[in-house]
């Protein structure tokens, strides 16, 4: 995922990169309540622009094999949401995490590409690391995490705005020496 043509393939789902194309399918997204709840709340179309423009389509050149894709059904070739392997906003850890439909809840999406990232980002990329981070009160991403094969080690609080207001975070961690997935 070097490349812009580069794909990650999961069994079910694929991940591809973002373009400016996207940005109604992203502010579906991040309109939605109950998608948002975990994620700093909705955002409005200007915010979601933003975020596609510097955090993801900058991000693409600025860190290559890194960054927000979209991930699609391979099945059907629906977009069901995003998953991310980028830099927790602020800090130098490497995170794994995603945001998907409400209706692509309970298929079991989050953790199968949450795996695949691992794998993608341990083996293909070296990371010796790769945390991830989530509302205290978020206990079903918490507990994809763990299913993924990330360990829940405490909690941290990040000074970003982007993380500020929620207070401490579940903190979560996978170490490529000891990750049972690869």
């Amino acid at each position: 995922m070097i490349h812009p043509d580069d794909s990650l393939v999961t069994d079910r789902l694929s991940l591809r990169r973002f373009t400016l194309a996207d940005l109604d399918l992203l502010d579906r997204l991040a309109t939605d309540p109950r998608v948002m709840e975990f994620l700093g709340g909705v955002k409005d179309r200007a915010a979601t622009e933003s975020m596609l423009r510097v955090r993801i389509l900058e991000y693409y050149d600025r860190h290559p094999g890194l960054g927000i894709w979209a991930t699609v059904e391979r099945a059907t070739g629906e977009c069901v949401g995003f998953h991310v392997l980028n830099h927790i906003q602020g800090e130098t850890d490497i995170q794994v995490g995603y945001a998907l439909f409400a209706d692509a809840w309970g298929n079991g999406y989050a953790t199968e590409m949450t795996m695949g990232l691992l794998r993608y980002g341990f083996g293909t990329l070296q990371l010796p690391v790769i945390a991830a981070i989530t509302n205290l009160a978020n206990t079903p991403s918490q507990q994809v995490l763990l299913k993924a094969g990330l360990r829940r080690n405490g909690e941290r609080v990040f000074a970003h705005p982007a993380y500020a207001d929620q207070g401490p975070m579940a903190w979560f961690e996978a170490d490529r020496d000891a990750w049972p997935h690869l």
